[in-house]
């Protein structure tokens, strides 16, 4: 019995085992099947979603710099005359539209620079032929020179032509032929060397443009498109333009209709009736001989008694005239860029003597007199403050201040500022805040919450910019002021700042210097001098740095350090290629202009072979 029992049990678990197991298999089963299908469903949804979800795009990103998957690019193409000492440019109309050169030239070396304004051409007459003394022709020369700075600053392109030109107009012999009067004859070579070189504006040497802050000299006068020979009321005929067809028709109207003999000039023989006469702009100061002797007697007297003295003397007073009319646009004075006063006092130190320079007065033979066109300008007195210097720490952007700028390379700020004579990657990363100089010279245009992209471009408007070129001077911390300075601002700058003399009077008495001022001008001056003998090293030791050009251990940190302050950086190299263009452009202007008229007008004098031919003509 027992063993039945355990039978009926045995059998009993196991087909309880596979009931189990079978059970379980079909569980699993159904599992299964109701798993894929909830999962097949949710896919279907979710693709059903999907294919109706808005597509997100970024227009350019396939072409933005900022893309590491975009395909190389060609540089731009180069440019004639698009590189000088050590700087290259690219010129292009979108110079304000990007705020880093390298998303455009591909090059970080490669600076988008504004295109270069076409300067259009004045001409002055100068008679290379007519007998005179070497001291004449010396000090005639020296005037010149004024005349051609004066322009050039205004932005036009000063030519002196003479005999040379006039010679090879095919009028010439027709014209020698006539019986005229002498004075009308040697008139017409300017007549007919002004017409051999294309025509547009014929000045005298004595006509200079002295602009105001009122009076800026007229747009019209640059166009160069004048339908008629025009001349201007009170200024005879010391400013003409016309074009060359027009010129030619006059000159063949002389030639074919008799002359009386006692005509001494060409408007007097062709008649008004030719020219459009136009009101004179306020702009132009004309020193006529009548001018002379009314408003600057003792010039007047001392060329009728002593020409050669008496063109310096006048060269003397149209400077000084000039630079008392550039003082006058400025009535808040100069501002010295210094955004860290404790630390930049070696690099602003040559932008600082230059502002003093500026203010002085310039040697005159008449302290006290205004140029013809400003009569009630203020005059440059002694011991007067009507000039100031000050040194901000940001750039205003106001029309009565003169800036000058020093920008500082990234390095050459590093380590001056923070008085240290290296700096490792490390450094940069921990202590060394981006864009430090751009960031205080434009918070008073800009305020605080500002990125470096906004900043570069306001800077590069008021380097380059045709509004605000003319109200300032920028230069780079490494290379110094321009060479030339004078070429920019339009009259020779005094070389050391004039001391301060006994006023003339009437001076007004806040003009003059108080003791305890000067005591306190003292006080900063020893403390600037101390300042400076502490930087002197360090601005030397950036400079190697900055200016190497070969591949060292300093020059990669560098590297790291300008990808690192990406907007100084590229404010730097805008005011070095800006400042390299413009002194090529004077350069190659003046070396090709110096091969005429015997050196006349030129920085360097008149030529040795010019001087030669004045011993052996005695």
């Amino acid at each position: 019995m027992v063993n039945q029992h355990a039978m009926i049990r045995r059998s009993l678990l196991r087909f309880l085992r596979r009931r189990a197991t079978l059970i379980l298999v079909i569980f699993a089963l159904c599992a299964i099947i109701l798993t894929s299908t909830s999962a097949a469903a949710a896919a279907a949804a979710a693709s059903a979603r999907i294919t109706y979800a808005p597509k997100i795009s970024v227009p350019g990103i396939g072409s933005s710099f900022l893309n590491p998957f975009r395909q190389p690019s060609h540089p731009p193409p180069r440019q004639k005359d698009d590189s000088y000492g050590g700087s290259s440019w690219w010129a292009d109309w979108k110079w304000l539209s990007v705020p880093f050169s390298s998303s455009l030239t591909l090059d970080h070396d490669r600076t988008i620079l504004p295109p270069l304004s076409e300067r259009p051409p004045i001409y002055c007459y100068y008679d290379t032929a007519a007998k005179k003394s070497r001291q004449e022709k010396e000090a005639e020369s020296r005037l010149l020179l004024t005349w051609r700075r004066a322009w050039w600053a205004n932005g036009f392109r000063p030519v002196i032509i003479n005999d040379a030109e006039a010679v090879n107009n095919p009028l010439y012999p027709e014209i020698q032929k006539l019986e005229l009067h002498a004075e009308l004859k040697a008139d017409l070579m300017r007549w007919l060397a002004w017409e051999t070189v294309g025509g547009g504006l014929l000045s005298h040497y004595t006509l200079l443009p002295i602009p105001s802050a009122q009076e800026p000299l007229p747009v019209y006068i640059r166009r160069g498109d004048y339908p008629r020979l025009v001349r201007w009321e009170g200024l005879d005929d010391s400013l003409i333009a016309g074009k060359a067809t027009d010129i030619g028709l006059l000159l063949q109207s002389i030639t074919q209709s008799p002359l009386p003999t006692d005509v001494k000039n060409t408007v007097s023989a062709v008649g008004q009736a030719i020219f459009q006469v136009d009101a004179a702009p306020a702009s132009l100061a004309y020193y006529s001989p009548p001018i002379l002797e009314k408003k600057y007697s003792k010039v007047a007297s001392l060329l009728s008694k002593e020409r050669a003295s008496g063109l310096d003397s006048l060269d003397a007073l149209i400077n000084a005239h000039l630079h008392l009319a550039w003082q006058n646009r400025f009535p808040e004075g100069i501002e010295v860029l210094k955004p860290f006063p404790d630390h930049a006092t070696a690099m602003v130190n040559p932008a600082l003597d230059l502002a003093k320079r500026l203010v002085a007065c310039s040697e005159t033979p008449m302290p006290s007199s205004c140029p013809p066109n400003l009569p009630e300008c203020s005059p440059c007195v002694g011991k007067s403050r009507q000039m100031g210097i000050t040194t901000p720490t940001w750039y205003h952007n106001s029309t009565k201040l003169f800036a000058i700028g020093t920008v500082p390379h990234p390095w050459t700020l590093a380590l001056v500022n923070n008085l240290r004579d290296s700096i490792d990657v490390g450094w940069i990363v921990r202590e060394s805040p981006r864009d430090p100089w751009l960031r205080v010279v434009t918070q008073w245009t800009l305020g605080t919450g500002v990125g470096g992209a906004r900043r570069v471009m306001r800077l590069k408007e008021a380097v380059a910019g045709p509004e605000t070129s003319s109200m300032g001077i920028w230069c780079t911390a490494e290379a110094g002021l321009p060479k030339d300075v004078d070429w920019l601002v339009g009259f020779e700058i005094p070389r050391e700042p004039v001391d301060y003399g006994d006023s003339l009077s009437p001076v007004p008495a806040d003009r003059l210097v108080k003791d305890e001022d000067a005591q306190k001008v003292d006080r900063i001056q020893e403390k600037m001098e101390k300042q400076a003998a502490e930087q002197a090293p360090l601005l030397e030791l950036a400079k190697k740095v900055v200016l190497e050009t070969r591949a060292t251990a300093e020059t990669k940190v560098r590297s790291s350090l300008e990808a690192w302050s990406m907007a100084d950086t590229e404010a730097w190299r805008f005011v070095r290629a800006y400042r390299a263009r413009c002194e090529m452009e004077r350069e190659k202007w003046e070396t090709e202009e110096a091969k005429y008229v015997g050196g006349a007008g030129s920085e360097s004098g008149r030529s040795a072979w010019s001087r030669w031919q004045d011993r052996m003509t005695r």
